[in-house]
């Protein structure tokens, strides 16, 4: 009888023991999976660093020889015109043109009477944006110039403003973004009457930038969007 109460003990200990564990076991998995997941934001507004800017203008005629000896003259006069404006040639791309024979695309040629028409394009790429934009105003003296820039076929748009400085604010732009999930979540926690943990799982969002609105495209907005999920506690 006396080793039957033993053995009895030794079992009821056994169970109450394997008992809390399994009680403190369940205890730290519930604490472990009360998480809130939270979003930071941080913003940047900046001046684009560099400028893309096509000058296009065109030529027609019937003799090819002499449309190109007239766009060679007048690429020089745009390109005197740009340097004299403060631009270095290393700003300035000059392609050759592209010429279109009309009577090749067309199935009537009664109402063609010039068969050529040429197009010149003339880059400027700089990281000079002030400088060039105030160009851009002036480019209305190229008229009397005999040169006639085209903006309404090709838009305005195809002048590209870029921000190439990125790598230059993005440490600074994370580490906002993740001081503002965490204030976030710490009100969370405050609200709940709970107590934030550590970090459990953090991701960073794509980085984008995008014109500020459509007249100034000169200007910037970067925008980046951490997730972070914290562990709360009671």
């Amino acid at each position: 009888m006396k080793n039957y109460y033993v053995e009895a003990t030794i079992i009821a200990l056994a169970i109450v023991v394997f008992g809390s564990f399994i009680q403190n076991s369940l205890n730290r998995y519930t604490n472990r999976e009360r998480v809130v997941t939270v979003k930071g934001l941080s913003e940047r507004e900046v001046q684009a660093d560099k400028v893309i800017w096509p000058l296009i203008y065109k030529e027609i005629g019937n003799d090819p020889a002499e449309i190109y000896q007239r766009i060679a003259k007048k690429n020089a006069i745009l390109v005197s015109f740009l340097t004299k404006e403060g631009l270095t040639e290393k700003d300035i791309t000059v392609n050759a043109p592209e010429v279109k024979d009309r009577f090749a695309d067309s199935w009537s040629q009664e109402n063609i009477t010039n068969r050529y028409v040429a197009t010149s394009v003339i880059i400027v790429s700089s990281e000079h944006v002030a400088l060039v934009r105030s160009i851009m105003q002036r480019q209305a003296e190229l008229m009397k110039l005999g040169i006639a820039l085209i903006t309404e076929e090709y838009g305005k748009n195809n002048i590209q403003y870029e921000f190439t400085k990125l790598n230059d604010i993005k440490p600074e732009m994370v580490e906002e973004s993740t001081k503002n999930a965490r204030a976030t979540a710490e009100k969370f926690a405050a609200d709940s009457e709970s107590q934030l943990g550590k970090i459990r799982r953090a991701t960073q969002g794509q980085f984008s930038i995008q014109n500020r609105d459509v007249n100034t495209p000169h200007i910037k907005n970067v925008r980046v969007v951490s997730t972070v999920e914290y562990y709360i506690n009671d």
